[in-house]
């Protein structure tokens, strides 16, 4: 499992580290994975041209001794600082002796090569002024041709939110050190990040992190497999109460989701019965109302429903795992949901969330970490908060988890009703509110990338496509 841990905790564990080393030892090490992986993006250092951007801090310094070393290797350096009287010293001599210079101004002539080190970790609330205009001058140069890699965190994005307050490096890849940081992998900062490498600089963490992300055997050891003893009903079964006459296919999507995540049966309640029958047979139909369509051990409800809402409110009472998506949001009470005594896991898109927040659209977009983590805390249920990085927050302090697969394909109509459906399978099958959660999420977003291959899917070939990134997670 991937890790993110807070700026504050970094610090810390290199405080900690830093006493036990040869002074400058540990940037030494930072700046000696930089340089490698610049040298990789290189092919060839000898005669290539690099701009160093550097800062007045550390970050600026491991930009120095990178280069320095580029510098050594035949690489024609040239640093160009935000303020020529505070740049680091030790840096600065090492880059010089190497046959690095220091100038005003954008060299002349393409460079193959941009190193953003303005800010490191501790920058908050946009560039300003000086580092903006260095900024815009790497954004020129990677438009005419060159790499742009950014030292732990591009310039500009919050390290410990992903937010972005203002103007902002775009960089292709970032070089951190030691762990990951939440703003690298959530947008809209994970958005200017570009590919992400970690440099092992021999950092320790005694606590939880604050994000972590799923990879395919974390998947895998959580995907229900049937044993010998199995049947339809030990496997588990999901309802889903979704779907109007206005929107029938939400309800075959959400049960077409349902049907392969994980669960042994499929009850659906509601009028679009008919439809559900002629795409999937093996669906038990039942008119309503949810209480009378027989035993389940996780409800869906919400996709589809347009102006109905008998539903969210008698499923409220229930006493089994209940996902609440798309329509059933709308006026949600958050003293009802916390009095459930069963777990319940929410799947806005950022409209929904917004609406559930009382505030703008745009706020919840540029501030998703901080979004889900209020969500999950004021409804006292797990969140799934939908889009180009999806979250899922539980209601505890427990960390934060992101979703690394999808693809913008993803955005569709229908998709987040087969995220729904697949979520609440997991959930029938026995997994609690934040693995159903991330697990579909993952799953899903492996089935848009197949079901996509870079060009227009729908969401029921997304559903259709879930079988095989099931089976990517099990045969990785």
């Amino acid at each position: 499992m991937r890790t993110a841990h807070s700026v504050e905790t970094v610090r810390a564990a290199e405080r900690d580290l830093m006493a036990r080393l040869p002074e400058g030892a540990l940037m030494q090490r930072a700046a000696a994975g930089l340089a490698a992986a610049c040298a990789g993006l290189l092919g060839r250092v000898y005669g290539a041209r690099v701009v160093l951007l550097v800062g007045p801090g550390d970050n600026g310094g491991d930009a120095l001794y990178a280069g320095a070393r580029l510098a050594r290797r035949g690489a024609r350096v040239s640093a160009l600082p935000m303020d020529p009287q505070r740049m680091h010293p030790g840096g600065l001599r090492a880059l010089r002796a190497a046959g690095g210079r220091v100038v005003d101004r954008m060299p002349d002539g393409r460079a193959d090569l941009v190193l953003d080190g303005l800010l490191g970790i501790g920058g908050h609330g946009g560039l300003r002024p000086a580092a903006a205009g260095l900024a815009d001058g790497a954004a020129a140069a990677r438009a005419a041709g060159a790499r742009v890699v950014a030292v732990d965190l591009p310039s500009g994005v919050d390290a410990d939110t992903g937010e972005v307050a203002g103007p902002a490096v775009a960089a292709d890849v970032t070089v951190t050190f030691g762990a990951y940081k939440p703003g690298l992998l959530v947008d809209p900062g994970a958005g200017r990040a570009g590919a992400v490498r970690l440099v092992d600089i021999g950092l320790s963490f005694p606590g939880p992190p604050v994000l972590e992300t799923l990879r395919h055997a974390d998947v895998a050891a959580r995907l229900p497999v049937p044993g010998a003893a199995s049947d339809k009903y030990r496997r588990g079964v999901v309802g889903v109460a979704a779907g109007s006459a206005r929107y029938p296919g939400a309800a075959v999507l959400a049960v077409a989701g349902a049907l392969r995540g994980g669960a042994g049966a499929v009850r659906y309640v509601g009028p679009a019965g008919a439809e559900v029958l002629a795409r999937y047979p093996e669906s038990l139909v039942h008119g309503g109302p949810p209480g009378k369509a027989g035993r389940v051990q996780a409800w869906v409800v919400g996709p589809g429903l347009g102006e109905g809402r008998g539903e969210v409110a008698e499923l409220l009472d229930a006493d089994v795992p209940l996902l609440i998506d798309a329509d059933g949001l709308r006026g949600l009470d958050p003293q009802a949901l916390r009095a459930r005594a069963a777990p319940t896991l929410l799947t806005p898109h950022a409209g929904e969330a917004a609406a559930l927040l009382g505030v703008a659209r745009t706020e919840v977009e540029s501030a998703r970490l901080a979004s889900v983590r209020e969500l999950a805390g004021r409804f006292g249920a797990a969140v799934l908060l939908k889009g180009s990085t999806t979250l899922v927050a539980g209601p505890g302090e427990s960390p934060v988890r992101v979703n690394p697969t999808g693809t913008p394909w993803l955005a569709t109509a229908g998709s987040g009703d087969v995220l729904s459906g697949l979520a609440g399978g997991l959930l029938a099958a026995g997994l609690g509110v934040v693995d159903a959660g991330s697990v579909a999420a993952y799953v899903h977003g492996l089935a848009g990338r197949y079901a996509a291959r870079s060009a227009p899917a729908t969401a029921h070939e997304v559903a259709l496509a879930l079988p095989a990134a099931w089976r990517d997670t099990l045969t990785s």
